[in-house]
């Protein structure tokens, strides 16, 4: 993770900054404010802030004021039935607003997620820095012989080394010849917003990510699982543990319902009460695509 002493300086100011506030706090995520989480090789993840808690779920739900029952038991059963129930609107009562560096082809697959509000770093007023993401050795796969959007073996021995190396001298011409083309003292150059095109898509950006909790579980179910892209998977687990700390009852009825839930087709359903009434099924009678049928069998072991 690169942080200069300038910003390490500003961030250790920031978190010995406090005051006094009538708002509702959350004292795990009042732990996690401003610190930079290091997430791959250059980047990291920072809470800059956010508003509500697990007891303003709560709230939102029963359309109370203050902070309604002190039962937590209570308002653990009642988020726990909000997420079981698909209940969206409560959870959206809380936001967070993140500071993240990450590589470009990364955000560009982050940035799917529409539900949020963004402001990225600009390279038509900025000149962007020498940083590039290289996987580690143990992160370089070949493709996968039987999904397209996944990896396969990790490269091994002479291979892997060749690739890294393409990799790095790649990255590095790519932006030597940024710096070749910018515009200069004593020559015209060519303009910021015209040279960024030549950069390859590993290069560091960062951005400022507001969204609500609602749909920011949206955006850990995907990228927190495990078939995800390892890099932008990264990214999603350091912001799972920040999430736990801030709303740890919301958090847990998302681990259970969510993360580690499933959810089954009509078809798979009378399967599974097929098998429960002692019926022998198998793919082939079962009605099921032999995708699904695998699926279904890696829900019910």
């Amino acid at each position: 993770m690169s942080i200069t002493p300038e910003q390490q300086a500003e961030i250790e100011a920031q978190r010995a900054e406090t005051t006094s506030t009538r708002r509702a706090t959350a004292a795990g995520m009042e732990a996690h404010l401003y610190e930079a989480k290091p997430v791959l090789d250059h980047g990291f993840v920072r809470a800059i802030d956010y508003m509500g808690d697990d007891a303003a779920i709560v709230q939102a739900a029963r359309v109370s004021y203050g902070r309604g029952t002190k039962a937590v038991s209570n308002d653990e059963g009642l988020i726990r039935y909000l997420m079981r129930h698909w209940h969206s609107t409560p959870f959206e009562m809380c936001e967070i607003k993140l500071h993240v560096k990450l590589p470009v082809f990364v955000a560009r697959q982050w940035i799917r997620h529409r539900t949020a509000n963004v402001n990225e770093y600009s390279a038509r007023y900025s000149v962007l820095d020498r940083e590039f993401y290289i996987p580690a050795p143990e992160h370089l796969a070949a493709q996968s012989t039987i999904n397209n959007q996944g990896r396969g073996e990790v490269l091994q021995g002479e291979e892997a080394q060749r690739v890294l190396e393409m990799l790095r001298d790649d990255a590095n011409r790519a932006y030597d010849h940024y710096q070749e083309m910018l515009s200069t003292d004593g020559q015209p150059g060519l303009a910021r917003e015209l040279a960024r095109m030549n950069l390859p898509a590993n290069i560091y950006t960062q951005w400022y990510w507001k969204t609500d909790l609602h749909n920011l579980f949206h955006f850990l179910r995907l990228r927190a699982d495990p078939h995800a892209q390892y890099e932008i998977r990264a990214y999603a687990d350091t912001i799972s543990a920040i999430v736990r700390d801030w709303v740890p009852l919301a958090y847990a009825a998302f681990e259970d319902y969510r993360m580690g839930g499933a959810h089954l087709s009509r078809g798979a359903l009378e399967v599974v009460r097929r098998m429960l009434a002692g019926e022998e099924v198998t793919q082939e009678n079962s009605g099921l695509s032999a995708r699904e049928w695998r699926e279904v069998m890696g829900v019910i072991g």
